[in-house]
């Protein structure tokens, strides 16, 4: 049992490292098994599908995120300094993974939004689950932010999904540019949208 669990996550691994470099329209089955050195068995064992296979990374990968954007979130923090703590955790991800293999490699939830959500209805469906927790996370840090008076939205909604928003679009430029330096700006964007003072007029922030 523990070589047959192990081998889902070889493969689960090899594939979210294989989509990030190549994107997932051109992986074979093959190749995933190859990288993440299981026969190719394996994966018909676990997975019914190159799809099913996707829609398992995508689990996984927001599994992972969820509970950081939750750490940071929900702390006792107040709700500003939550939401920077959260953009520099995101800059921090994207330089770390550029030191390690030499290119930036976006958000995998991004990338495959661009890639894939014209093509299969059940990637796009999963995709709209997981953008829409962002923006319900992102969303109760706003709403405490506009009761402190700290920000002025006329619609904590859509203020969250527009910081949502321009945090997938500047991680965005920052693959395509491959350089994190794109992501300097996100704070100080951040805090123009919402309507709260700049960086240097925020104590604390």
């Amino acid at each position: 049992m523990g070589r047959t669990s192990d081998a889902r996550e070889k493969i689960l691994g090899a594939a979210q490292a294989l989509i990030e470099l190549r994107g997932y329209s051109a992986l074979g089955v093959a190749e995933i098994c190859k990288a993440a050195g299981v026969p190719k068995g394996s994966f018909y064992y676990f997975f019914a599908s190159k799809e099913a296979l996707a829609l398992a990374v995508l689990d996984e990968h927001w599994a992972d995120q969820e509970r950081t954007w939750r750490r940071i979130l929900t702390s006792e923090a107040e709700p500003l300094h939550r939401l920077r703590l959260l953009f520099e955790a995101t800059e921090a991800g994207q330089r770390a993974g550029r030191q390690s293999c030499g290119t930036v490699s976006g958000c995998l939830f991004g990338n495959l939004t661009l890639e894939m959500s014209n093509h299969t209805e059940a990637i796009r469906g999963r995709l709209q689950e997981i953008f829409d927790a962002q923006v319900d996370m992102v969303e109760s840090v706003v709403a405490e932010a506009l009761a402190r008076k700290e920000v002025t939205v006329a619609d904590t909604r859509e203020a969250a999904r527009s910081v949502v928003a321009q945090l997938e679009g500047q991680v965005l430029f920052a693959k395509l540019y491959n350089d994190t330096r794109r992501l300097g700006p996100l704070w100080a964007n951040c805090l123009a949208l919402l309507g709260a003072p700049a960086p240097s007029e925020v104590a604390g922030v």
